[in-house]
């Protein structure tokens, strides 16, 4: 398939490449290290980078000339083509690498015509650009793992240092029984250690090299090796084998069993894995959005200057960060399901599917990796504010510890009736005012069993956390990767 050069007039024209995509519309990402790990010069330079492996790897199994391989890889510089002109290219051939793969061998010819011959040498679109995908995931991850160390680190010293500071435990909605916000910050670092631990998963054999050819047979390649190398037909095997681990190696991805140009595994294990890690992130943030309510303000935000400011209404102070981070929670499962979708790939050669995956992924990687570089800015900075959870707290009173006096008075009324006793009790101190155990105690059943003073302790809801403190010890002492 041969692109045709950018055309003239109004296609070519427009604004100039860094400012076609500025991160304006998605400020999660902007200026986080993963925006620049998959920016367009990055993907370029990543496909740069498969077809300098790949001729390297040709020629270490003698059927590419050493030093004509050694010219390739050196001029396969991202900053020697322009990205805007490939893109315009790219309309005539429904992909980057045609026009990619002209413009490399001119800058390739200008110095030595004879090594021009040997770029992409019996390969094809889908391996280079699958492989460079794989390449910018495999950079843009240990970034984002990055990001969930320092999170998790944060989220460690919080559970830590608040172990045993009580609040209100809420379930729809509504204050429910006493936990800790030790507890709490012990399940956010566990949600993000287990988003780790499925992104190392996927760096673990989970990216590997596209090598197929056109239909998945390899038959280009076979073909150029016997022509260009001697390779005989019992050697074809062999051959391969040796190319594929090769080319590996030198891009540091996995080694697939089959050519995977319409077997979608390494996208759609990617694809979840970062659906996960915002999901992660998302649930730390829609809890600091609802802790930092004005009526709750049981956390803050780490500030900074002009950090939350409304364009109309100088008093408020945001939470921006997370809602950062919720907005990438948001967006990232909907675009992970829709490259999961992509699997429906008919044939040898998807007309669209393919396509369709490159900038699902792409916002896939930059949305949870802007959510991971928000995250743990917004662990590191959180302050908890243990005076407004027991001041919360005490807003319901004895009554948050209702569970408990119903199982203490089971034994003397049996289960059923110290449940029903519990609640016209607590119905009734709440429409009148007066605390828990003076109802109670004034209630027929309990009238010379228990007095006020004995049921004081059973109500107070300080001294009912349950295991708490030993469960952030538990998660506190496993391992944190």
């Amino acid at each position: 398939m041969t692109a045709p050069a950018p055309p003239d007039g109004d296609r070519q024209a427009g604004p100039a490449p860094d400012l076609l995509d500025s991160g304006l519309l998605s400020p999660v990402r902007a200026g986080t290290p993963v925006e620049a790990a998959t920016s367009d010069r990055a993907w370029l330079q990543a496909m740069l980078d498969a077809e300098a492996a790949l001729v390297r790897a040709q020629a270490a199994l003698g059927t590419v000339p050493r030093s004509a391989a050694e010219t390739v890889a050196r001029l396969a510089r991202a900053e020697r083509l322009d990205p805007r002109a490939l893109a315009l290219a790219a309309r005539e051939t429904a992909n980057p690498v045609v026009g990619l793969v002209q413009a490399l061998t001119r800058v390739v010819a200008a110095e030595d015509p004879a090594a021009a011959e040997f770029v992409h040498r019996g390969s094809t679109s889908q391996d280079i650009l699958d492989t460079g995908a794989m390449l910018v995931a495999r950079r843009a991850l240990p970034l984002v793992r990055a990001d969930l160390a320092r999170t998790a680190r944060a989220l460690a010293r919080l559970a830590a240092e608040h172990r045993d500071s009580v609040m209100p435990g809420r379930t729809l909605a509504l204050q429910a029984v006493p936990v800790t916000f030790g507890l709490k910050a012990a399940g956010w670092r566990q949600l993000v250690l287990d988003a780790d631990r499925r992104l190392a998963r996927v760096l673990d054999g989970g990216l590997p090299v596209s090598l197929g050819g056109a239909a998945g047979t390899l038959a280009g390649y076979l073909e150029y090796a016997r022509i260009d190398g001697g390779v005989h037909g019992p050697d074809a095997g062999e051959y391969l084998d040796r190319l594929v681990t090769e080319f590996a190696a030198r891009t540091g991805l996995a080694r697939p069993v089959l050519p995977w140009h319409t077997l979608r595994t390494p996208v759609a294990d990617l694809a979840a894995a970062l659906a996960f890690t915002a999901g992660a992130l998302g649930k730390i943030a829609v809890d600091v959005q609802s802790l930092a309510r004005t009526e709750v303000a049981e956390v803050t935000e780490p500030q900074a200057p002009g950090r939350g400011g409304s364009s109309a209404m100088p008093h408020k102070r945001n939470p921006v960060l997370s809602t950062l981070v919720r907005s990438a929670a948001l967006q990232v499962p909907a675009l992970a399901a829709a490259l999961t979708q992509c699997m429906l790939a008919e044939d040898e050669r998807s007309a669209g599917a393919w396509h369709a995956e490159w900038l699902l992924l792409r916002e896939c990687l930059r949305l949870a990796g802007g959510a991971a570089h928000t995250a743990a800015e917004l662990a590191e900075g959180l302050r908890a504010r243990p005076e407004r959870m027991r001041a919360n707290l005490a807003l319901a009173g004895g009554p948050m510890a209702s569970e408990r006096v119903a199982a203490v008075l089971a034994p003397l009324l049996g289960k059923a009736p110290a449940k029903e006793l519990l609640a016209r009790a607590t119905a009734l101190a709440e429409r009148t005012g007066r605390p828990l155990p003076e109802v109670l105690a004034g209630q027929p059943e309990l009238r010379g069993r228990m007095d006020a003073a004995g049921l004081a302790p059973l109500c107070d809801p300080e001294a009912y956390t349950g295991a708490a403190g030993p469960l952030v010890d538990r998660a506190l002492a496993g391992p944190a990767r």
